[in-house]
C-alpha cells in the first residue's frame, strides 16, 4: 500500500501513468483537477468518462455517492485490463462536488488489491480502519 499512494498534487506524469479524476457527465472540464487534466494530459471537453490522453474521468456530479460508484467499478475494470498502465487516483469527488474521503473511499475497496491503482493517502486512511 505505501508504495501505491497518489502524490497529493500531480505536477507531472510519466509515459505509463493516467492522471484519474473527478469529471461531470457532460464532459465541461471547467475547473479543479478536471481543467488539470484538459490542459495538461489530454482530457477532451465534452468527454466525461473513461480514458483519453493521459486521463481517466470518473464522474461525480451527477448525484450521491451511489451514482458514482458504477463508474468506480468501470474504473477498477479497467484498470485490471490494463496493467501497463499506473493510475493515479486524485481524491475525486472531494473538491467541487463536495464529498468527504470517508463517502468516496469506500467506493475503492475493490480496488485495494490492484496492484496498479494508486489512491490518495486520505482514501487509504478510511480503508484501512
Amino acid at each position: 500500500m505505501k508504495n501505491r499512494i497518489s502524490p497529493t498534487r500531480i505536477e507531472e506524469l510519466k509515459a505509463n501513468e493516467i492522471f484519474v479524476f473527478g469529471s461531470n457527465l457532460s464532459g465541461h472540464h471547467g475547473a479543479g483537477a478536471a481543467r488539470l487534466a484538459m490542459n495538461r494530459w489530454g482530457a477532451k471537453w465534452g468527454k466525461g468518462v473513461g480514458l483519453e490522453g493521459q486521463t481517466y474521468g470518473i464522474p461525480t456530479m451527477q448525484g450521491g455517492v451511489d451514482t458514482i460508484k458504477p463508474y468506480v467499478d468501470a474504473f477498477i475494470d479497467f484498470a485490471k485490463k490494463h496493467q501497463d498502465k499506473i493510475f493515479l487516483v486524485t481524491e475525486i469527488g472531494c473538491g467541487i462536488a463536495g464529498f468527504t474521503p470517508e463517502e468516496i473511499a469506500p467506493l475503492f475497496k475493490k480496488a485495494e488489491t490492484v496492484e496498479n491503482i494508486h489512491l490518495p493517502e486520505r482514501f487509504w486512511s478510511v480503508l484501512n480502519k
